[in-house]
């Protein structure tokens, strides 16, 4: 009875202890007075909030901090713009907004003018494959050639911090959208990942990260009870990340609607010639952990077979910590090439070959997919000694976020 008890009470505790997000941390422990009389610009977008839902500006400026640019990444300060979509500079309040996903994708000598230290306080999804980690990078690249100062507010990984899976990147396949070699679930928060850049990349950057409190590695971004702002139009809800990493690289073949169009982005896979209790059992079939796949049938609004009927799975996640997303992803494109092989071919176009290679960070998942005639488990074996390698890289970037 005593032990259950206690058990009952770890529960509680930890289910109430509040997670302080990087920006909470600083002001909390008055770091900002070290920005005295420094010229400051300010890395943020509609998710630079802290945990009472105060942006990240207003906070800075109430503290009588100088704030002398903003630099914006993909989608627009706001949020509002749709993926790729090329953003203007502008202004706020006076304050001179560099977006960084328009014309150009690195800061200028002349957006770098007069600044004394660089603040970035954006909430990513996890994945290499997204460009908020390479504004990042290279702010970093163009601040150390200034000696300018870079703090990163950390943020948690909406995955969790444990979950490692998908291939590295390879040189050739380097690109804005993935740019630094890691797997592509790596389980780092942003401020672990500017450690990474910084030493492994020799950015030199007078670099500091600011930690979280409250955060363990094996919270989800539900867990955190913290308030999810969607980092970018398709990441509506705090559970979307987990789904983007087994669904969206199969977005990019544009083989299957995979919910973008309807009302669960990634978190459904259908066509109007899959049959979903074939397509389900099959995938079920597989035992991969963490996973159940549910037959469903749905109309897409607009996108990849808008306006038809589909049917396909519904993807359910049952256990966050055990799943593998990479592999489930790999499980459901071999699948779908080895029950529907003339559907497959038909739709498995080579124009889309560059992107789905970059977003991949290798060309060796587009040739199996080419060559094999069943590809899933092969698919998923890919790179895994790759990975144990980088895990015993990473210890050293790692942050003391418990477990």
């Amino acid at each position: 009875m005593t032990q259950l008890w206690l058990l009952l009470l770890s529960i509680q505790l930890f289910a109430s202890s509040p997670v302080f997000l990087g920006v909470d941390t600083f002001f909390e422990e008055k770091r900002f007075r070290d920005l005295a009389g420094k010229r400051v610009a300010l890395a943020i977008n509609q998710t630079s909030v802290d945990k009472d839902h105060e942006t990240t500006l207003s906070r800075f400026l109430s503290h009588n901090i100088q704030i002398v640019a903003l630099f914006s990444p993909e989608h627009g300060i706001q949020g509002r713009a749709y993926a790729g979509e090329s953003i203007a500079h502008s202004s706020h309040h006076g304050i001179p907004i560099h977006s960084l996903h328009g014309e150009s994708r690195r800061p200028s000598p002349e957006m770098l003018q007069n600044i004394d230290a660089i603040i970035y306080d954006i909430q990513c999804t996890g994945v290499r494959a997204y460009t908020y980690p390479t504004m990042l990078f290279y702010l970093m690249e163009s601040a150390a050639k200034k000696g300018i100062e870079v703090i990163v507010l950390d943020r948690p990984n909406p995955i969790n911090g444990l979950t490692i899976d998908g291939p590295m990147l390879e040189e050739k396949w380097r690109s804005y959208i993935g740019y630094i070699n890691v797997p592509y679930c790596h389980g780092m928060t942003i401020g672990e990942l500017s450690l990474f850049f910084n030493e492994e990349y020799q950015i030199g950057c007078k670099l500091t990260v600011v930690p979280m409190k409250g955060w363990r590695r094996s919270m989800s971004f539900r867990d955190t009870a913290l308030t999810w702002i969607p980092p970018s139009p398709n990441i509506p809800e705090p559970d979307t990340p987990l789904y983007n990493l087994m669904t969206g690289l199969l977005g990019e073949l544009q083989i299957v609607n995979i919910g973008i169009g309807y009302t669960l982005p990634f978190k459904i896979v259908g066509a109007p010639w899959i049959k979903a209790t074939d397509f389900a059992e099959k995938l079920n079939q597989q035992h991969l952990p963490g996973i159940h796949f549910q037959p469903f049938y749905f109309r897409p609004f607009y996108g990849a077979y808008g306006g038809q009927d589909c049917e396909g799975i519904l993807i359910r996640i049952t256990d966050a910590t055990a799943y593998e997303p990479l592999s489930t992803q790999y499980l459901i494109l071999g699948i779908l090439k080895s029950l529907y092989p003339k559907e497959f071919a038909q739709k498995f176009s080579s124009s889309r070959k560059e992107l789905f290679c970059k977003a991949n960070g290798t060309e060796e998942i587009y040739k199996i997919l080419m060559e094999e005639k069943y590809p899933a488990w092969k698919l998923i074996e890919f790179q895994k000694k790759d990975r144990e390698s980088f895990l015993a890289k990473r210890k050293k970037y790692l942050l003391p976020y418990p477990n």
